[in-house]
């Protein structure tokens, strides 16, 4: 089901089709007029479409017997139908053409009464027009060479073949591969990396957005989904652990559809879709909204979290413009917002200190089921981009592009402070544009060079009001509380990127992908640079068996946007100082990453994959949650190493399709090197002199996923299991592993008056398994969450 190769993509045109009455001929100039048959007399009747099933009126017909003598003519109406009549039994062909259209042929027999031929005409435009974007997106995607590294394909069917289909979040569709392990807030982490996950669309890579809860690219735009891990070619840069790359619909044929998805947990979830080609202008446009009560994963194990609303709605455009045979200019566009409440643990007690001092501001008391803690998401971008060809030998595709991301936490000021002794109100933002490039040249049959640059600015915005109670020497509540601002705002900050390498293929069986690149950033606390060369092989050793190694040198900035310029002085001698004020800044992390993997096909039907991989790293970046606000703040470790193996398998034959997948993944740090002042003494002295498991550490992920279909209906299922995120002090424990089951069913049924539709059943943790993805211990771990309960969900689509 999910591939996993050295792939590239293919185009694949949606099918689109609309039924015709046939009615009465209009006969062109000089045609036969057919006289009404009598009764007992024969008649062919039919219609005129093309070749995406549009009716074509004014094609010119003419009714031709076996000899090819022409014995009628006549014209097809506005809405494609036309008639002979009458018409002596025997073997006709009816032959119809028009302007722009290629002449079509469509035999038909008459024995007694009334006879149908339907004439499909092909546009030689509309198939020039094809062959030529057809052309653009290969040149495209050859710009994005996937040697010597590991590629997992998610395609549009295998993302329909999921128990919910296209309403599947994308980082559930990502969990279907190997090494790829689940965390909370929606958050998923590639071969033991933080994050690192680099998002790109068409080729084209979006700038750094702020992490937060939602998913704000839908899976319902994508043609189909590549993640690219283990030594990526110099192509890729910055963050390397995934590269996930989307391709959209870029050719359609005036349809689209309707979809009503939802269920448990007053989940509601309905999209649209619609694109069309008209010329040489194609575009795509659709949008969703979502809301239920689980927009957070639950703090306790209840099955229906306590004041955890979400409302999200999302957009998505592209629209494309076809210049000449050899050039095409494109424009893309996206939206998300999303508004989040922090879901409660009802029965907490307030901090007695805390409250004697409300309770002199007339509270005497607060319950921690009516906190009211929210969270607001913000995500736009959009991207302008031409793909042409300079000559034969020469490929080239430009970019330029714009987003902007925000997230707001804003909290319940009194309960916070009841609770936890400061409220903390927090605005981040950036707002990045840049400039990529790709170009391919094909310098002879055995090189192929590629090279590119990338160019981004940034400005950052770090807003934070924190309400505090002052202490005294003892530490007790000694006044009232207060506000400290600590605002700031860095504009300027600069990524720069440019690669060059060569594809040699160097045998009919070995191909050696070569290169370097050199990355630069330029921020408000770092400036650093590094040359990072790459190197890849593959090995085709049969029809069935290839080799695959690789080594790069990555180097990967620290995430802008994220990082506080906390003032540590401002919070001395009250609620909310630091027990350590070293405040080191963040720094880039540079690593050496070796993989090497085999793939077999065992049988037609049946594929095999092994790969393993190993990387060390210095100034290792993490990320964790300090206090109330769920944004995330960035950190240092001194150095680092992660090493693996993952497993793949795929069957598919006739209607049946399945895959499983295993990982092993070690991933260890030592010495917390930056932000310091996030840290307890305790901490800090033990990572200094010890390797720390980090807490993102998934040591055993396994999925196991298949679709069959079944007298009409196709039944699909999933497995995940996942043996524990790391927990406790310094992160020396681990939590209990876990097993999720996900069932699902789709099937096209007809309804009077409107046509088919497809149904789909989903049941989500269908064995209804409790289970911790956190609880709210370890480094970086603010508060537990709970995977959601069982869930019974529905839709219904409708195509048009």
């Amino acid at each position: 089901m999910f591939k996993h190769a050295i792939i590239c993509a293919a185009l694949i045109v949606p099918p689109y089709a609309r039924a015709a009455d046939a009615g009465q001929p209009t006969p062109a100039p000089g045609a036969a007029h057919p006289a009404p048959p009598a009764a007992g007399q024969n008649r062919i009747s039919g219609v005129v479409r093309d070749a995406t099933g549009k009716p074509v009126g004014g094609a010119q017909l003419s009714l031709q017997t076996a000899d090819g003598k022409t014995v009628a003519k006549t014209a097809s109406a506005a809405d494609g139908s036309f008639a002979f009549a009458p018409v002596p039994a025997g073997r006709y062909s009816v032959v119809g053409g028009k302007a722009g259209f290629r002449t079509a042929t469509s035999p038909v027999s008459v024995t007694s009464g009334a006879a149908q031929a339907v004439v499909t005409l092909v546009s030689t435009q509309t198939q020039e027009i094809t062959i030529v974007a057809t052309r653009l997106e290969k040149a495209r995607n050859s710009l994005s060479p996937k040697t010597g590294g590991s590629a997992y394909q998610f395609s549009k069917s295998d993302i329909a073949k999921l128990p919910q289909g296209n309403n599947t979040p994308l980082n559930q569709v990502l969990l279907q591969a190997p090494g790829v392990s689940n965390d909370s807030y929606g958050q998923v982490h590639v071969r033991g990396d933080h994050g690192d996950i680099q998002y790109r669309i068409n080729g084209i890579m979006l700038p750094e957005a702020i992490s937060g809860f939602g998913q704000s690219l839908d899976t319902r735009f994508a043609q189909h989904i590549d993640l690219l891990t283990g030594a990526l070619p110099a192509e890729y840069g910055f963050r390397t652990a995934g590269v996930v790359d989307i391709e959209t619909k870029t050719r359609f044929q005036g349809g689209g559809n309707v979809d009503l998805y939802g269920g448990s947990y007053g989940t509601f979830n309905p999209s649209v879709e619609y694109g069309n080609t008209k010329g040489n202008v194609s575009y795509f446009v659709n949008g969703s909204y979502l809301t239920n009560d689980i927009g957070i994963q639950n703090p306790a194990p209840t099955a229906t979290p306590l004041h955890d609303r979400t409302q999200q709605q999302k957009g998505f455009g592209y629209v494309s413009y076809l210049l000449n045979p050899s050039t095409k200019v494109s424009f893309l566009a996206g939206t998300y917002d999303g508004t989040f409440q922090i879901p409660n643990i009802p029965g907490q007690t307030p901090d007695p200190n805390n409250l004697g001092i409300l309770a002199q501001m007339g509270l005497t008391g607060y319950d921690s089921a009516t906190l009211n803690d929210n969270q607001r998401e913000v995500n736009r971008f959009a991207i302008a981009a031409v793909q042409s060809s300079l000559s034969d030998s020469f490929d080239y595709q430009a970019a330029l592009f714009t987003r902007y991301s925000s997230a707001h936490y804003m909290p319940d000021v009194t309960g916070d402070l009841a609770f936890n002794g400061v409220a903390s109100d927090v605005f981040r933002s950036s707002a990045s544009s840049g400039l990529q490039t790709d170009g391919t040249y094909y310098l002879n049959t055995l090189h192929t060079l590629r090279m590119g640059l990338f160019a981004s600015t940034e400005n950052v915005v770090n807003d934070n009001a924190s309400t505090v109670f002052p202490v005294n020497a003892t530490g007790q509540v000694s006044g009232p509380a207060y506000t400290i601002v600590d605002n700031s705002t860095h504009n300027g900050n600069t990524l720069l990127g440019a690669y060059l390498q060569d594809e040699w293929k160097a045998t009919d069986r070995l191909t050696v992908n070569y290169g370097g690149r050199y990355d630069h950033v330029n921020t408000f606390f770092v400036n650093e640079q590094q040359f990072s060369p790459r190197l890849g092989v593959v090995f085709k050793q049969s029809s069935a068996t290839a080799w695959h190694a690789g080594y790069a040198r990555y180097f990967t900035p620290p995430p802008t946007e994220l990082v506080p310029s906390t003032a540590v002085a401002a919070f001395q001698n009250t609620t909310n100082a630091p027990l350590v004020t070293t405040n080191d800044p963040v720094k880039s992390e540079r690593s050496n990453y070796f993989d090497a993997g085999v793939t077999q096909r065992l049988t037609a039907a049946t594929s095999l994959g092994l790969d393993t991989f190993y990387k060390r790293s210095t100034n290792v970046i993490d990320e964790g949650r300090f206090g109330q606000a769920l944004i995330m703040t960035p950190y240092n470790y001194a150095e680092g190493k992660i090493y693996g193996a993952e497993l793949t398998l795929n069957y598919r034959k006739g209607d049946f399709s399945g895959y499983a997948n295993a990982a092993r993944i070690i991933s260890k740090a030592k010495g917390i090197i930056s932000s310091q002042y996030l840290f307890d003494p305790a901490t800090l002295a033990y990572a200094a002199n010890n390797w720390v498991n980090v807490d993102h550490e998934q040591a055993v992920s396994a999925t196991l996923g298949g679709s069959y279909l079944w007298s009409g209906t196709r039944w699909n299922a999933n497995v995940v299991y996942q043996s524990g995120l790391r927990n406790g002090f310094a992160n020396i424990g681990t939590l209990p592993s876990y097993t999720v089951l996900n069932l699902g069913a789709t099937r096209t049924f007809g309804l009077p008056d409107v046509g088919p539709v497809e149904g789909r059943l989903a049941i989500l943790n269908a064995l209804d398994r409790v289970y911790k993805i956190r609880d709210g211990s370890g480094i970086g771990v603010f508060a537990p969450q709970y995977g959601a309960r069982r869930g019974l969900y529905a839709g219904v689509t409708k195509s048009f």
